[in-house]
């Protein structure tokens, strides 16, 4: 995957980092969850489609069998371990490997799209048309942005370790203007911290699985920069939590 736009037009792929995604990066707290369900996701009889979904972190933890659940990514590799993760749980999620510009779906069949960690790789101009043609009248999109506060010592050292290696990397600075853009009319943007909870592998763990790392870096560059980020996490304590801001901006068509 590449965009001019995104990391100088360094190309990154995030099949490289299914693995990680799927064993690291299910991390949302309980209240976003709370939240997205009181905005109707995944609410008694709607159907509701995740887009961006990657390994599915959204749909399990959101999963309601009286809900009609599609994630979309344009990751097989991702799509593939959530795949499996709903068979052996008996989840009925109807995961797809598709652009969210170009999803395939029927037109006007879901009450909510979701979006998280995502939207700034789409075409947005593209996404309009898409989100208009596959939203119901009177449906609901949220994007969602879940990032590190800076001003936590063990954020800040993991981005820094991370930049030195890949200085292209533009990733890492806190939440982006996208999710304040107004897509649509009627934007909300609600926002909240969580300091979340995390062990030095799984620390680990979740930078490997940001674009920064094993996405974009070559093999050896990977290897120098775990090398000297297991270093610094020598010097933590096995458990601490690392501060993030979520904020979620929605949109009723």
């Amino acid at each position: 995957m590449e965009r001019n736009r995104i990391d100088g037009g360094q190309a990154f792929d995030f099949g490289r980092t299914a693995a990680a995604y799927a064993l690291y990066r299910d991390i949302y707290p309980q209240e976003l969850y709370d939240r997205l369900r009181s905005l109707g996701v995944a609410a008694d009889g709607t159907a509701w489609l995740d887009l961006g979904t990657g390994t599915g972190v959204l749909p399990k933890n959101l999963y309601n069998p009286k809900a009609s659940i599609t994630g979309a990514d344009v990751s097989a590799e991702q799509i593939g371990l959530a795949r499996r993760e709903a068979g052996e749980n008996g989840w009925k999620i109807n995961y797809i490997v598709a652009p969210a510009e170009s999803t395939g779906l029927p037109d006007h069949a879901f009450d909510a799209v979701t979006a998280a960690q995502c939207f700034w790789y789409f075409d947005r101009e593209r996404m309009k048309t898409e989100l208009r043609r596959l939203l119901k009248p009177g449906g609901t999109l949220i994007k969602i942005v879940m990032d590190w506060d800076l001003s936590d010592p063990v954020a800040a050292r993991s981005v820094e370790l991370v930049r030195a290696f890949n200085p292209k990397w533009t990733g890492g600075r806190g939440v982006g203007d996208d999710i304040f853009d107004d897509l649509f009319p009627g934007r909300q943007t609600e926002s909240f911290f969580a300091d979340l909870p995390f062990t030095r592998e799984s620390w680990h763990g979740r930078m490997c699985a940001c674009r920064g790392t094993l996405a974009s870096m070559d093999e050896a560059t990977f290897r120098a920069w775990e090398r000297a980020h297991l270093r610094y996490l020598d010097s933590c304590p096995e458990e601490f939590t690392v501060r993030h801001r979520i904020v979620y901006s929605q949109f009723v068509l």
